[in-house]
């Protein structure tokens, strides 16, 4: 039977919709698998791993060889500071490594005749002590029984010390401890031989060593860092050579002083002062000055005062007077920003930090001055610390004029 015609408009019933799907687990796969992960992730995994593996091995090996660094460093800036002697013996014909060797001998000269000098003296000053132990016991005691009525006798002081139980375990720990005495001197020893070695390295092939540097870059930039180079090498220099000098003179003026004193040992004492003020940052003048202080005392304690004042009076003379002339073309930088400097060298590097704080902020201002553009600064008194005045009378005219517009009338009195 044919259909009718309302059958045929009928149209079709449309499909039923998709129901929304549930939060959950991602759809399987056309075979009832899980979808795979991205390909990338197990990479950027073991990526990550191998980044912090990297890391971690890398800081071990930084703390383990931090004392050779250090000793890389300090071996570095003495090569430095000879740079200038070695360059002019060998721009004089001789070879570098030649000239570096004598460089090399006569510190070395210097340095061992300073401390059997120094050893000496105070060998004496200790036998000196011991031979006179029974007299000053002797003044002590009677000042003792003198001044509290007390009734001490040598004998009993001697027996009671050799039979004390602080000396018995003194003794006990000081044999305990030799070991650990010669385990820090062999290692001081070897650290001094590792310094002399690379710094002699870096100094005779020097030339060789930026070379190999400015190798592998480009030309723009091997400017700069030979530039830099001759600046740390102009200041490292300049602030040693600066502190010789005044070495120098602080021993001379010393040196006078105990002459006059009649203290013994007087070129040993004068040398101990100049080159400890000079050399060891912030604390090195009271180091400088304790013994010479003690060794006076022991020929009389007014020397010592007398030392004291000394000391102290010569110490402003050397900051307000001598140290800016000599120090203001090799290292021109402000008192606060060295004291800043060597305070930060002690706390990131100790001693060593102390000692090349100062030419190496030096060689860093030096560098970054010629990259840093300077103008011509305005002739306002303010720029020299002073405060805009007015003009005169300003104050007065101006209560002048507050009290006449109270009393409506004008500056002259005019209605």
């Amino acid at each position: 039977m044919a259909p009718t015609d309302e059958t045929a408009q009928v149209p079709p019933h449309p499909a039923p919709a998709d129901p929304p799907r549930p939060p959950g687990p991602p759809p399987e796969g056309a075979a009832g698998r899980p979808a795979r992960m991205p390909r990338w992730l197990p990479r950027a995994m073991v990526l990550a791993l191998a980044l912090i593996a990297a890391f971690q091995l890398g800081s071990w090996a930084f703390h383990q060889l931090t004392g050779l660094l250090i000793n890389i460093l300090i071996a570095f800036f003495l090569a430095l500071a000879i740079e200038p002697a070695v360059s002019w013996m060998a721009s004089h014909g001789l070879r570098r490594g030649l000239a570096t060797f004598l460089v090399f001998l006569c510190l070395l000269l210097l340095t061992a005749g300073f401390v059997a000098l120094l050893g000496s003296m105070l060998a004496g000053q200790i036998i000196k002590i011991i031979e006179g132990f029974p007299e000053y016991l002797d003044s002590l005691i009677q000042w003792t029984n003198t001044t509290f009525h007390t009734e001490l006798r040598r004998v009993d002081v001697q027996n009671n010390l050799v039979h004390s139980d602080w000396l018995r375990k003194y003794v006990q720990n000081s044999a305990t401890g030799v070991l650990d005495v010669s385990a820090q001197v062999l290692g001081g020893l070897f650290r001094l031989l590792t310094i002399t070695l690379f710094s002699f390295y870096f100094a005779a092939d020097g030339p060789r060593l930026r070379r190999g540097l400015c190798s592998v870059l480009p030309p723009a930039r091997q400017a700069e860092v030979l530039r830099a180079w001759e600046i740390a090498v102009d200041k490292t220099g300049g602030y040693l050579y600066s502190r010789g000098l005044m070495a120098l003179i602080s021993g001379a003026a010393h040196y006078v002083l105990l002459q006059a004193l009649e203290i013994p040992y007087a070129p040993v004492l004068a040398v101990w002062v100049g080159l400890v003020s000079q050399f060891i940052p912030t604390i090195g003048t009271y180091l400088a000055g304790a013994l010479p202080m003690l060794i006076a005392f022991t020929v009389d304690p007014w020397y010592a005062l007398w030392v004291l004042g000394f000391v102290v009076v010569y110490q402003q003379f050397e900051n307000y007077m001598l140290q800016p002339k000599l120090t203001a073309r090799s290292v021109d930088i402000h008192p606060a920003v060295a004291f800043g400097s060597v305070i930060a060298g002690t706390a990131l590097l100790g001693a060593v930090g102390a000692l090349v704080a100062i030419p190496a902020i030096a060689t860093l201002q030096a560098f970054l001055g010629a990259y840093v553009k300077r103008y011509d600064v305005t002739d306002d008194p303010r720029v020299h610390g002073h405060r805009n005045r007015r003009p005169p009378g300003g104050v007065s005219r101006g209560l002048r004029r507050l009290w006449a517009a109270r009393r409506g009338t004008g500056p002259r009195g005019e209605a």
